[in-house]
């Protein structure tokens, strides 16, 4: 019989403590927003895709990264009068349960930071803060893929799939809604 690595254990177990019913809501937007721009002024805004700017986004996205709406919400922080980025929030079925993360994009229309808010998968797929640090200052390029920019994550295949079409898909978004020139405009 395979013996397990004890920290191994140790993570698990403390997972299971976090998420005793596996349905497990991490973080609160609002809380994730606050994490993200503390003390920063946030806005919500709410873009309406026509069918041009869809198609659009798709094919920025690249192949494998669906579009279930046309809506996109998106909050704007700004402090002491300056951008310091926008978040989106997306919520995608990673194997047959939810996950919703959150996207920071700074405002170089870079990744700034991925937030995991809630899982429903079981615990040892959920991936580690670093894994999801891997994001930061990724651009919506061909390098933003899996064993490119992005490493793998161990036992976690499809949650790293889904992380990485969300990331795609909340970049293409961004690139056409362009909410800071919108943010700039009288």
């Amino acid at each position: 019989m395979k013996r397990t690595d004890p920290r191994t254990l140790a993570v698990l177990f403390a997972a299971l403590a976090v998420f005793p019913s596996q349905a497990a809501v991490l973080i609160t937007q609002e809380e994730a927003l606050v994490l993200a721009f503390p003390e920063a002024e946030v806005v919500r805004h709410t873009a309406y895709l026509d069918d041009a700017q869809l198609e659009s986004a798709r094919g920025k996205a690249g192949r494998g990264v669906e579009f279930p709406s046309a809506v996109v919400p998106y909050y704007i922080a700004t402090k002491d009068g300056a951008l310091r980025g926008v978040a989106y929030f997306d919520t995608h079925i990673v194997r047959s349960k939810a996950e919703t993360v959150m996207v920071v994009i700074d405002p170089r229309g870079r990744i700034a930071r991925i937030e995991v808010l809630a899982f429903d998968e079981p615990p040892e797929y959920l991936p580690r803060p670093a894994w999801l640090r891997q994001f930061d200052g990724e651009a919506l390029t061909d390098q933003l893929a899996l064993k490119r920019a992005i490493r793998p994550m161990t036992g976690g295949t499809l949650t790293a799939h889904a992380i990485l079409r969300a990331s795609r898909r909340i970049l293409a978004f961004h690139t056409v809604i362009a909410p800071f020139e919108q943010q700039d405009a009288p």
